[in-house]
């Protein structure tokens, strides 16, 4: 297949996301058209959604953005917004209201973070739609009547507080009543046994992901295991930006409160919303997360960063002088222009799997140099196995080398044992792997079926049983010690082994296909159809 056709249908979802959200600013953020096209302008061209757009798996978060402006968009239009002001809106379409909560189940199908459009629809609401008779029934004595006046509101929020609990049940006992389960190399962060490290890790994260949204200068495919060491002390100089995001949100945050009836403040209440509420469940906040920094996370909330930038942009405009706003015109000018460069340099990135390697270990130099001093300690032996798999695809001379900096690391031993091609150096390897971790299931299985090769059979089928012991679900381990046994002339142990290895790898195409093999050789014609049958519906 080519890739071609994935592309143009990311890039085609991309654009149509550009559209809608200048539509929504337009209508819903901006008095001035020009700042609602600057906001799609630098949304269409910022280098950090590369990912999300070349990438096959980032489609679900420009599918869900899309979804999640016409969740917005179709939410608003179900409200009343020609009242006076000593009345609530009332919801005079629900159709558009119902729409929208169809529209928003898709995008949290899609991509978890699509759930929070309905957050962002009922802050919307209370905040800038019945804002000013919310408020005059707060400052009034007949605090009594308040919640009958506002009855229609609180249906709405009644109505979509509970759909979101049920629909949120409903995906919590699809996924079989448990959230997905990540290992260390995932999210070391969330694995440390110290509340502090955890507190100061996740908040310097925030800050970090607020930096690829401000300067999106050094971008990575991949921000896992130690490629962002952990914060373990208050006097990490990485603090200072947490603490800086952490005024600048407080500053933002005031300023929406001060007062929300002024059109610039109802931008700079759409844009935080845009911006934080998509973020939450990447956060880390509520439950553990499958990566460390993800740039196709960002996709979403940085609608909200582009329409505070235009925001901040139009107020510049209105205190400078003519000299003043051309001196700024320029300047965003230049911005828009080095965004899109930077984001067609990132898309060779994603030309080739070898291209996104080599771009890994050279945005990553910096923790290439520092893994010395961090091996002293034991740290970071994860990602020197990730480095070392990059720069194997392209060297192995340089896995070699840099593989000494992390002798301890079981599974790069494993990896540098399939990459070698001389039998002795596979079998030190390997064997040095089990002797880090004698239950490492790849390495006995690959120890294993390299002694079958060699004909020391005997040891090979020890190694191979614990093999399927230490990884019941590996179905290569199955098919090739029942290889093993079928060699040997011992058919019903083989036959056996076939049959334990369906039932714990029912979904192995592999495992039906190698039995229905094993039956046609041994004459059993009557059950290899029915296991070729299951080989072909499986592939």
């Amino acid at each position: 297949m080519t890739p071609l056709y994935f592309h143009i249908i990311n890039v085609c979802l991309h654009c149509a996301a550009t559209c809608l959200l200048m539509h929504t600013c337009e209508r819903y953020v901006f008095e001035k058209p020009r700042l609602a096209f600057i906001t799609a302008l630098l949304f269409a061209v910022h280098p950090v959604h590369t990912e999300a757009v070349s990438g096959i798996v980032g489609r679900a978060d420009v599918l869900a953005c899309l979804l999640f402006l016409l969740t917005f968009h179709l939410y608003i239009r179900s409200v009343d917004q020609c009242v006076s002001e000593d009345s609530f809106p009332s919801t005079v379409s629900p159709g558009s209201l119902l729409l929208s909560l169809f529209l928003g189940t898709c995008a949290m199908l899609v991509k978890e973070t699509g759930i929070t459009v309905f957050g962002v629809c009922l802050l919307y609401d209370a905040l800038v739609l019945c804002h000013k008779p919310l408020t005059r029934g707060l400052r009034s004595s007949r605090l009594r009547d308040l919640p009958l006046l506002c009855k229609a509101l609180i249906k709405r929020v009644g109505l979509i507080s509970a759909y979101v609990v049920i629909i949120m049940s409903v995906r919590l006992w699809l996924m079989g009543g448990s959230m997905p389960l990540f290992s260390e190399q995932d999210n070391p962060a969330s694995f440390s046994p110290h509340l502090l490290t955890r507190f100061l890790t996740y908040s310097f994260l925030l800050s970090f992901n607020a930096w690829l949204l401000l300067a999106p200068i050094v971008l990575c495919y991949d921000w896992q295991v130690g490629s962002i060491p952990l914060v373990e002390s208050v006097m990490d100089v990485r603090n200072m930006a947490t603490m800086l995001l952490a005024v600048v949100m407080v500053a933002l945050c005031w300023r929406c409160l001060q007062s929300l009836q002024g059109q610039e403040n109802r931008e700079v209440l759409v844009g935080m919303l845009f911006l934080v509420f998509p973020f939450i469940p990447a956060s880390n906040l509520f439950f553990r997360v499958g990566f460390v920094v993800a740039e196709r996370v960002l996709y979403m909330p940085s609608m909200g960063y582009c329409i505070l930038v235009a925001h901040g942009l139009g107020r510049l405009w209105s205190t400078v002088g003519r000299w003043g706003t051309t001196l700024l015109s320029v300047c965003m000018l230049l911005l828009i222009l080095l965004f899109s460069l930077k984001t067609v340099q990132q898309n060779n990135v994603w030309l080739s799997r070898e291209a996104l390697f080599r771009c890994w270990s050279w945005k990553n130099r910096y923790v290439m140099k520092s893994m010395d001093m961090m091996n002293k300690t034991g740290h970071s032996q994860s990602l020197g196995y990730l480095i070392a798999n990059f720069k194997a695809y392209a060297n192995k001379a340089v896995f070699s080398r840099d593989h000494r900096l992390y002798p301890r690391h079981a599974s790069a031993l494993n990896n540098l044992g399939t990459l070698t091609s001389s039998a002795d150096e596979a079998e030190h390897f390997y064997r040095k792997a089990l002797d880090i971790n004698p239950q490492h299931n790849r390495a006995l299985f690959n120890l294993g079926n390299l002694l079958k090769s060699q004909g020391n059979e005997e040891e090979a089928e020890a190694l191979l049983k614990d093999s399927i012991r230490y990884g019941p679900h590996f179905a290569d381990a199955y098919s090739s010690l029942a290889s093993l046994y079928a060699e040997q002339r011992r058919f019903a142990e083989a036959n056996q082994m076939y049959l334990e290895g369906i039932e714990s790898c029912p979904d192995s195409s592999d495992l039906h296909n190698n039995y229905g093999v094993f039956l046609v050789d041994t004459g059993e014609f009557n059950c290899w159809s029915v296991c070729t049958d299951g080989a072909l519906l499986l592939q």
